[in-house]
């Protein structure tokens, strides 16, 4: 699909939750895959619009905000007026025609467990562009999302293609992997999934077709960046 923009678009889709089921912990989307990528996409010419499934202001993960766990991208965008007021003001997903996008990026962040993986609209939405040939870019935790995501003709996307996402490791690592509704390593290696990993925490982008994998906050950056060279294609 071609959808005619001269300036690519990319919907940047957030998650409205903020906690962790009935723990007690609040959670959102992780800053830096939120950060990283609208630097990345907004300076190679992209425009980038941010959504999320109730609009308004998108909670970001308090831990993402604190060492070790800012970046250069982080820091710059606490600082800029402008990035902080569009975080704020998300608009609300079911109000936009997403066909007038070129790409959609899911940056990660364990609130979309609760509602971005269980909304039928993000789910019609990502078949929709992933049909479409339309690069469907996921972080960390994003690719939960992908868990019940079905193609036309009935099969679940993920069968047999090749991604990432967070491990089942690095959720222990933290100490979350038992306070989560489901695993997303599991679940999709159920789905059919080729599923692929590298050591806790290093870069690891996977790259399928429309399907664009990164495993941890550490590969936001970089696939940020190979999203922007496909749009310039």
């Amino acid at each position: 699909m071609n959808t005619g923009n001269k300036q690519k678009r990319v919907l940047l889709v957030m998650s409205s939750y903020d906690e962790m089921g009935l723990s007690g912990k609040l959670t959102g989307t992780w800053f830096h895959e939120l950060a990283a990528p609208y630097y990345i996409l907004t300076e190679a010419g992209h425009e980038v619009v941010f959504a999320s499934p109730d609009g308004g202001e998108a909670p970001i993960d308090l831990l993402s905000m604190k060492a070790p766990f800012t970046s250069e991208y982080t820091e710059r965008f606490v600082k800029d007026d402008a990035a902080v007021f569009a975080a704020k003001n998300t608009m609300k997903l079911r109000n936009i025609d997403y066909n007038t996008f070129d790409s959609v990026f899911f940056p990660g962040g364990y609130g979309l467990i609760w509602d971005l993986a269980s909304d039928q609209h993000v789910i019609k939405l990502i078949k929709d562009f992933y049909e479409s040939d339309r690069p469907v870019a996921m972080v960390c935790h994003a690719a939960a999302i992908l868990r019940d995501v079905k193609l036309s003709n009935g099969k679940y996307l993920v069968e047999g293609v090749n991604l990432t996402g967070f491990k089942n490791s690095e959720d222990e690592e933290i100490e979350l992997l038992h306070h989560l509704l489901f695993s997303l390593e599991d679940e999709l290696k159920r789905r059919g999934a080729n599923y692929k990993s590298k050591a806790n925490w290093e870069p690891n982008v996977v790259i399928d077709g429309a399907l664009m994998t990164g495993q941890s906050p550490a590969s936001a950056a970089p696939l940020a960046e190979a999203l922007s060279d496909v749009l310039k294609a």
